[in-house]
């Protein structure tokens, strides 16, 4: 009998084992965030999935398709990385540059149309989801001047990313009045 009760056990606890767990959920009764970790993998995918994105949000409005600039990559990924370092997402660097001074030093001579930045847990599909609730940083990515875009992000080894978008417009559309930058941190933060 002994035998036939620790078979039934095992069998349970394997039954058990198998089956597929939700979300573990907080005092809140909603789902604890789970960071997400770029790999070396996702590294090469994000900027494709982010303009794939962006462009059907701008197609479903009418307004024209981005494109990656290397020169906005460059800036907003110093700016990602300097805004880790000063454990503050804002949007002047640490030498007190603005964004229209990065954009500068990395070569990029088209007008700023803006910049959004985070400080989250959450990969970029649901950052971009957080900076179109948003009507600034809606902007920043609806304009119909943008041509241009760049996205930088760093993670720190705490699962945190701050990602850095910049737009931009390679011809000679008037820039933003009042700074075009905008701010937006996405959900869980």
């Amino acid at each position: 009998m002994m035998k036939f009760a620790t078979i039934a056990l095992v069998s349970v606890l394997a039954l058990t084992a198998c089956q597929k767990q939700g979300p573990q959920l907080g005092p809140d009764g909603q789902p604890i965030p789970v960071a997400y970790k770029i790999t070396p993998k996702e590294e090469a995918q994000i900027p494709a999935r982010l303009a794939g994105q962006i462009n059907q949000l701008r197609a479903n409005v009418g307004a024209p398709p981005v494109a990656q600039n290397p020169m906005l990559d460059q800036a907003a990924k110093a700016h990602a990385r300097d805004m880790s370092a000063q454990n503050r997402a804002w949007h002047f660097g640490s030498d007190g540059s603005s964004p229209l001074d990065r954009i500068r030093r990395q070569g990029y001579m088209g007008h700023l149309i803006g910049e959004n930045i985070s400080e989250t847990y959450e990969n970029e599909v649901t950052t971009l989801n957080a900076w179109m609730q948003t009507r600034d940083t809606r902007d920043v990515i609806m304009d119909p001047r943008v041509t241009d875009f760049g996205i930088g992000w760093f993670q720190e080894p705490s699962g945190k990313i701050w990602w850095v978008l910049l737009t931009g417009s390679g011809t000679m559309a008037a820039p933003v009045s009042g700074g075009g930058f905008a701010m937006a941190s996405a959900p869980g933060l």
